[in-house]
């Protein structure tokens, strides 16, 4: 059964206060964007956190809803889409907001975690937030935090970071926030807010500690983000899935809609020279009709985000936005892809990619091999404890030439290289390197891959994904500024 308290539901599925201006208060200062993230530091983070150390009760609305109390409750200010899922509703996310941007909309993007740095979490357009814009925001948030904390309890890094982008996006007069769930659904800190509508995407086992032990009981705890009218868009997929899905909706009153059933939704993979493979999606309604259009992100798993994505903006455009056709096609294709088969680097080829469940490794081996032509692949994997490991691993298997089993330098939850390679020697009777640390083992991984035609993958973990990426946005500034130095000054 589902690790969050059953008896932590919210108060109210509408928020009822009204729209008021922010209460006059005077904020803390920070003396720079480092104090500002020591502070966030300071503060629980779920994300990180072995789930058995978590407080009972750190699950909870009431304190997020008092947060945003006295910051004026600027969540009633924003509209907004809401996208809730196991996996695939960063992607979703993003192809609905450069959508929008194309479209003419400043949009505020709410997406986590981050792989570099905190402000890739809250954006305007594709531009994370200014370090100047943290300090300000963060000083408002840290005291409205600090007046709850009697009533309420310390607030978390997660809902304090909410807090910090409903409060910017408001400021900013953002058109409409696209804002991803960050855990489970149904008490997640974005779960205050009353969306234009939402979307459930992919159900998959994981955190199972927290969210439950089946994919029934994780459906749930994502289905806690319906409302009352407001329509939520997924997919077909597993039938107990489904049917929890369909029960949720009927008890909340929500209008659950269903791609490629409730509207009419195909898709097919192909290969054309312009593009190479690449899948192409319809979703036809009697408000919309987009034929044929090229799904940005690699992978025939992306295939339904984007008909998620498509289905949400039809259902923008009988709210009053005024979505093109042809806007949509451009705004597609511009989006970026952000720890999703993303090259980090170009000699050797180095991808990383932010998948950590049985499913999206699968899906990431097949989309490699559907759009990268390679020699030979290694494999650089690590992973959390808390994840069906022997599942990944056996799926990871099916594609690797050579496995180097590490762990994240900035993930407690980080399961030990040693027992990785020992589980997978025992299930597949291969040999695996380990190292101990991710940069020693990429350089090994290029050292393997010497050839044009190898490439090397980093993946099983955000935070490895995030770190591999650290390293070499260094490591391109380090060699710009050596170039930068060695040119010769011109003239006297």
């Amino acid at each position: 059964m589902s690790k969050i308290d059953p008896a932590e539901t919210q108060t109210s599925a509408v928020d009822e206060n009204p729209v008021q201006k922010s209460k006059p208060i005077r904020p803390r200062r920070f003396v720079s964007y480092s104090s500002a993230l020591k502070y966030l530091d300071s503060h629980v983070n779920i994300e990180r956190s072995r789930p058995s150390r978590l407080e009972k009760g750190i699950f909870k609305l009431d304190r997020m809803r008092a947060m945003l109390e006295e910051l004026g409750n600027p969540h009633h200010q924003v509209r907004f889409v809401h996208v809730a899922g196991s996996k695939g509703k960063g992607s979703i996310v993003e192809m609905v907001a450069s959508s929008l941007g194309e479209c003419g909309y400043g949009v505020g993007v709410y997406t986590s975690p981050h792989l570099v740095d905190m402000r890739e979490r809250v954006r305007v357009g594709v531009a994370p937030m200014r370090k100047g814009d943290v300090v300000r925001e963060l000083g408002f948030v840290a005291v409205a935090a600090a007046a709850v904390e009697k009533a309420h309890g310390k607030a978390t890094y997660f809902e304090l970071v909410t807090a910090l982008a409903f409060r910017y996006f408001a400021e900013r007069v953002v058109d409409i926030a696209v804002i991803e769930v960050g855990l489970g659904g149904r008490l997640d800190s974005t779960n205050v807010i009353t969306p234009e509508c939402g979307v459930i995407g992919a159900i998959h086992l994981e955190h199972t500690q927290i969210l439950g032990e089946t994919v029934e009981e994780i459906a749930r705890e994502k289905a806690g983000t319906m409302k009352p009218g407001v329509t939520t868009y997924t997919y077909p997929q597993d039938e107990g899935v489904m049917e929890v899905f369909r029960k949720v909706a009927e008890q909340v009153g929500a209008d659950l809609k269903v791609i490629g059933e409730d509207l009419d939704f195909s898709w097919r993979f192909e290969s054309s020279p312009e593009q190479g493979p690449h899948a192409r999606v319809c979703l036809s309604t009697e408000h919309s009709n987009h034929e044929h259009l090229p799904v940005p992100l690699p992978g025939q798993h992306q295939a339904v985000n984007c008909g998620l994505a498509l289905a949400v903006l039809d259902k923008l455009g009988q709210h009053g936005f005024d979505i093109g056709e042809r806007q949509v096609a451009v705004g597609l294709a511009k989006t970026q892809r952000l720890g999703r088969l993303e090259e980090v680097w170009g000699s050797p080829r180095i991808f990383i990619d932010g998948a950590h469940t049985t499913e999206s490794i699968h899906a990431l081996v097949r989309a490699i091999g559907a759009h990268i032509h390679y020699d030979s692949m290694v494999v650089v994997f690590g992973c959390a404890e808390d994840k069906d490991i022997g599942g990944i691993i056996d799926k990871i298997g099916l594609g690797a030439d050579k496995i180097i089993f590490t762990k994240s330098s900035t993930n407690p939850r980080s399961m030990d290289p040693d027992k990785l390679q020992r589980m997978y020697v025992e299930r597949h009777g291969k040999m695996a390197q380990v190292e101990p640390n991710l940069k020693k083992a990429i350089n090994i991984a290029a050292q393997a891959a010497a050839g044009p035609g190898d490439l090397i993958l980093v993946t099983g973990s955000f935070y490895l994904a995030g770190e591999a990426k650290g390293l070499f946005l260094d490591k391109a500034a380090a060699k710009k500024k050596k170039a930068a130095s060695q040119v010769e000054p011109k003239g006297p």
